[in-house]
């Protein structure tokens, strides 16, 4: 008789991977006694999942709230999957498009928490360009990339992106407070695009769209990057805006993206 998969169910892991699928989109920050609630475990079980979670890079402690998130090895994971399973592979040839388009450089991100990561850039073939490495973190506040997708999280997950801790000044141009950024990001869900206007890089210019996934949630971004003198108002209305939320709508419908027919309310301009 052949035995079910939950048969060989290894009680420990399942805890462990209980544990770590109560960190979501509303909730990235959590303490002992709360996920020890949530499982309902002793707290001494949920303290040694932890401990071997966190000794892993699974989990890392907030030094601030002594809470914990999940760590920089869930991100690694989650990059391996990207890479091979879904949102790169699909993205890169319209990211190659997009800069044979406009020939500037074309930048596929992913959020994580306070920051985004590149995952792929298809650069320009220019003398002076934007070629950030691939790999790379950038604050989120300061850039269209991560400005578009704080657009779309919800409010809750914003927190601590919108208390003014996380909101650095790089340029003058930076929003650095809350309230501002708040209605700003109001702004850019409305408009559905959003500008980096040498905010983070005095010199450099951005125009970024969401991406989204098969059922309307925010997968990442695509953005388009060059120096400031080439990024004028006219050129990003006539030409650069319409071209990156061409291409992320491109990539959101090989990703199974259908506008009207997805659990987000907002669907791409």
């Amino acid at each position: 008789m052949k035995r079910e998969k939950t048969d060989y169910a290894i009680q420990a892991v399942s805890h462990a991977l209980d544990l770590l699928e109560q960190f979501g989109a509303e909730v990235s920050d959590l303490g002992v006694s709360e996920l020890s609630k949530r499982l309902r475990h002793e707290k001494n079980y949920t303290d040694r999942l932890i401990a071997t979670l966190e000794g892993r890079g699974y989990l890392e402690q907030n030094r601030a709230t002594h809470n914990y998130r999940l760590g920089l090895k869930t991100l690694e994971m989650s990059r391996t999957y990207v890479r091979h399973g879904g949102l790169l592979s699909r993205a890169r040839p319209v990211l190659e498009e997009l800069t044979n388009a406009c020939n500037e450089t074309s930048l596929l991100a992913v959020l994580k928490e306070n920051f985004i990561v590149y995952l792929h850039a298809a650069e320009s073939n220019q003398a002076v360009r934007i070629a950030p490495k691939v790999g790379s973190w950038l604050p989120a506040h300061s850039s269209a990339a991560g400005k578009v997708q704080l657009a779309h999280l919800p409010e809750g997950a914003r927190g601590y992106t919108l208390s003014g801790e996380a909101l650095q000044r790089f340029t003058p141009n930076t929003i650095t407070d809350p309230e501002h950024f708040r209605l700003h990001l109001k702004e850019v869900t409305l408009r559905g695009y959003a500008l980096d206007l040498e905010e983070m890089d005095g010199e450099v210019r951005c125009v970024a769209a969401p991406v989204r996934d098969h059922d309307g949630w925010i997968a990442g971004s695509v953005s388009i990057s060059g120096p400031a003198w080439r990024f004028s108002s006219e050129r990003l209305e006539r030409e650069l805006i319409p071209l990156c939320c061409q291409a992320a709508a491109e990539i959101s419908t090989r990703l199974g993206y259908r506008a009207g027919f997805n659990l987000s309310e907002t669907a791409l301009g």
